[in-house]
């Protein structure tokens, strides 16, 4: 539903802004999936009901040149999304337009009275840190940043073999042989679901899955959790975008990971496996697949996502920054 306009910029809700993205899509540059309409839906079904929801649409003559899915927690101006499930954030905005854009948002906010924004996590080479940096003359906000992660890509070679080679030499040895073992342990195979009828027996045993390895990840799959995971990998196959694994050893699943594909990069969500085939490196080997499968499908990069754990360094991945961005409208 729409609401205010002032000038250039409109509030709109969730529908609204899925209509901008069906109509104006390939015009603005959806660099974050943590903010496509769809992600954002099945977030807010799940987790949005204490929150007031500040979606923003600037246009600049009869044009949409971009939208900002925010919303307003104590005062403060956030990302439309929590950072425990959204990895980043950025604003789709048709290149090119990112002064006015920024220009006209911050003019709009600052008039509503809502002068502290905490915009983040983001990437650091994100369009606002962008924008901010560059646009901007002496009447810029001021703004600080403070790192508040790391996340991790793999830009993929064209070739399993180019892939191997990436690799020292000691990883490139370990990564054969591990293969080797699994697919010595019996009839092996590495499903894909994207969606249909399979889907949601494939999300029960990707939670199952999810839970069986590690204390920490079983005491975070609450039930709230679950059903976001539910929604998200709904929302995300009716996009076209879900790609959810599993690795199955004698018709047994035994590791599932969550993916999903966008504009080139095939994202590692999360993932789990069953503890008992530990030995088989189950956990690692279904990731290795799903690069292998990447590779196969001509992406361009394979993202691993938020977080410092040593095997994404192995598999080939190189660190980036995740930024918390404060900006002051006064």
């Amino acid at each position: 539903m729409t609401g205010v306009t002032d000038g250039q910029v409109s509030i709109v809700g969730l529908e609204a802004l899925s209509a901008v993205r069906q109509e104006h899509g390939s015009e603005l540059q959806w660099s974050s999936p943590f903010v496509l309409p769809a992600w954002l839906k099945a977030w807010w079904s799940v987790f949005g009901h204490a929150t007031e929801p500040l979606i923003a649409i600037i246009r600049q003559g009869q044009g949409v040149i971009g939208a900002a899915p925010l919303m307003v927690r104590d005062g403060v101006v956030q990302f439309l999304g929590s950072p425990e499930v959204c990895d980043y954030f950025d604003c789709p905005i048709v290149p090119g337009k990112e002064r006015f854009f920024f220009e006209a948002l911050f003019a709009h906010l600052s008039a509503m009275g809502l002068k502290n924004l905490e915009l983040g996590p983001v990437r650091s080479d994100s369009t606002i840190l962008r924008a901010l940096s560059g646009y901007w003359d002496s009447c810029a906000p001021s703004y600080y940043l403070e790192q508040q992660d790391v996340y991790v890509e793999l830009d993929l070679p064209g070739t399993w073999d180019e892939f191997l080679d990436l690799l020292d030499g000691k990883q490139r040895h370990e990564l054969r042989r591990k293969l080797r073992r699994l697919q010595e342990a019996g009839a092996i195979r590495f499903r894909r679901i994207e969606g249909g009828s399979q889907l949601p027996q494939a999300i029960e045993t990707f939670l199952g899955l999810f839970t069986k390895n590690r204390k920490d990840k079983a005491a975070f799959m609450t039930g709230r959790m679950a059903s976001f995971f539910g929604s998200l990998a709904a929302a995300l196959a009716e996009e076209g975008l879900l790609r959810l694994f599993i690795l199955d050893v004698e018709k047994q699943p035994v590791a599932s990971i969550f993916c999903f594909d966008h504009q080139g990069t095939r994202y590692l969500y999360n993932s789990g496996y069953d503890i008992a085939f530990q030995r088989m490196s189950v956990g690692l080997m279904s990731k290795v697949l799903s690069i292998q499968s990447a590779i196969e499908e001509r992406m361009r990069t394979y993202s691993f996502l938020k977080g410092n754990e040593p095997y994404k360094y192995r598999l080939g991945g190189k660190e980036a920054r995740l930024l918390k961005c404060a900006v002051s409208l006064d």
